[in-house]
């Protein structure tokens, strides 16, 4: 970005931020929710992890840090080279884990692809 030069997906960014218009403010609190949601989850299921397996000596949960480290790669659909939970009710909180991964990254794409339709059709609709 030079002289201050901003190309349109930034205006629009700016657009979803200052919640310029209906389809801007939905897609805010879209993923305002999918965000706060998400962290939610996180440190729930960093707790729950950690409180279910660092008793375990086949577990490689040994802190809480490593256990937020654990979550967080799973909640990013990452894997990490942690070992995976080695309790069952671990392994529940490992599959909801990636369940809600795979629902944020659908929900995230459709969100977006209802507000670029949304805005084309006002684009279109109101020159």
């Amino acid at each position: 970005m030079t002289g201050g030069v901003v190309g349109p997906e930034m205006g629009e960014v700016r657009m979803v931020l200052r919640g310029e218009s209906r389809t801007h403010r939905f897609l805010r609190a879209r993923l305002t929710f999918l965000i706060a949601a998400t962290l939610a989850v996180d440190a729930v299921a960093t707790a729950g992890i950690y409180m279910l397996e660092h008793n375990d000596p086949r577990s490689g949960f040994d802190d809480l840090g490593g256990a937020l480290f654990w979550v967080s790669a799973q909640l990013t659909t990452v894997s990490s080279q942690m070992p995976n939970p080695v309790t069952a009710p671990g392994r529940v909180i490992a599959i909801a884990l990636a369940v809600w991964a795979i629902t944020v990254a659908a929900t995230l794409a459709a969100s977006l692809a209802a507000f670029f339709r949304a805005r084309h059709v006002e684009d279109t609709h109101h020159p």
